[in-house]
């Protein structure tokens, strides 16, 4: 019973509760795409990635606990990979263009059946 109240005073976070409702969550961010409409899907799905990954941090990795400089290094590590996604994305996400397609060295069942340093002379 000393336990729990000092676990309480210190305000541990209950585990199970979260885990809990990260199941839940995980739940609605599979059943979404059930749906059908795309958007309210991509919504949801990050939204819910947001939320399940801050209550990770905060209550499995406890970052609210950490030393102040330790959130700014999580916060700047998320801010560079959104940083080299909005540089990437119009390359990547772009549904016309010829790079799509392997070339035909690697597409053709000779040079898959051949290993490259096969032929050469030393």
């Amino acid at each position: 019973m000393a336990e729990h109240a000092h676990a309480a005073e210190h305000g541990h976070p209950n585990y199970v509760k979260i885990w809990g409702i990260l199941v839940v969550l995980l739940g609605v961010s599979v059943a979404g795409p059930l749906i059908g409409i795309k958007i309210v899907t991509l919504i949801t799905a990050f939204g819910i990635a947001i939320v399940k990954a801050y209550l990770v941090a905060k209550n499995f990795m406890h970052i609210n606990v950490e030393k102040r400089f330790v959130p700014y290094i999580v916060l700047t590590v998320l801010v560079f990979m959104l940083l080299f996604f909005a540089g990437t994305a119009p390359d990547v996400m772009k549904k016309e263009g010829t790079q799509w397609e392997k070339p035909a060295w690697k597409t053709s069942p000779a040079a898959s059946a051949t290993p490259a340093h096969e032929g050469e002379h030393h």
